[in-house]
């Protein structure tokens, strides 16, 4: 085990680079040969303007975080910080309690986004996509990204989390984002049979719904079992995902496709739009 934690700490950038652009091109792939839904708005200009927007929040973590989940982790081992620090576990159980508390983690900081009138408005960024593809996984507002990994960071700190399950996480948590985000087809007998362990596409595409009461439900990115044991689980959108509406009931209009107004809608009033 502990030739395989070295291993992947040594290859951390590798990793998730090649396991990010992979499943990139997978899933666009699929929704290019299967797609679920047929998409409202043009296709590269969202893609455009998405992904310039993953480029810029990566830029931005960068100048402002100097360090990563990834290093932080690191060195609260180095100092014995954190809960899981202070047990007698072994490396294995220490890495699977620390991925399954820190996907519990981002479903509760993902409620409190919708439940708090000023994160929402950093969060509408993310909603205010009036497709849902691959791309809507990683499409944030930059402060969010920042506020989210100050989290993650202090996470990590009290928890004690080892650094592969930080990297190890962040990997499935990507995957996991570009996987449910995605616009494919899956069968009724595998999405039911996967979505009793982890998030699959038709489910989590009901929280993209323009109708808010959809939008308040199926908080989760990776296991399934937050929403059903909190009562946030909704199993199908009322019209139906090819009638359902997908997005927000404002920021409708071609310009907020644009990288430049993306990044206005935290700042817009908020008056026409109901909080979920």
């Amino acid at each position: 085990m502990q030739f395989i934690n070295d291993w992947l700490l040594q290859h951390a950038t590798i990793i998730r680079l090649s396991s990010f652009f992979t499943l990139l091109f997978v899933m666009a792939s699929w929704e290019l040969l299967a797609p679920k839904r047929t998409l409202t708005a043009a296709k590269f200009t969202r893609w455009f303007n998405n992904i310039s927007l993953v480029i810029l929040n990566t830029i931005c973590v960068r100048l402002v975080l100097p360090m990563t989940a990834v290093s932080v982790a690191a060195g609260c081992s180095e100092q014995q910080w954190g809960v899981l620090n202070q047990l007698p576990f072994p490396l294995w159980l220490s890495v699977l309690l620390a991925i399954i508390a820190l996907d519990f983690l981002i479903y509760l900081q993902h409620v409190v986004f919708h439940r708090v009138p000023l994160l929402w408005r950093l969060h509408r960024v993310h909603h205010a996509d009036v497709d849902i593809d691959v791309t809507t996984g990683a499409r944030f507002h930059p402060i969010e990204i920042i506020l989210s990994m100050l989290i993650k960071f202090t996470a990590i700190v009290l928890l004690g989390t080892p650094a592969v399950a930080v990297l190890l996480f962040e990997v499935i948590l990507n995957g996991m984002a570009m996987f449910n985000h995605s616009n494919i087809v899956l069968p009724a007998r595998v999405d039911s049979l996967l979505r009793r362990f982890v998030v699959t596409p038709d489910m989590h595409r009901v929280h993209h719904s323009v109708l808010f009461e959809e939008t308040n439900s199926n908080y989760g990115f990776n296991l399934s079992c937050w929403d059903r044991w909190c009562g946030t689980y909704r199993a199908q959108p009322a019209h139906g995902h090819l009638g359902m509406q997908i997005g927000l009931d404002r920021f409708r209009e071609p310009h907020y496709l644009q990288l430049h107004h993306l990044l206005k809608i935290p700042f817009v009033s908020s008056a026409v739009t109901r909080k979920p």
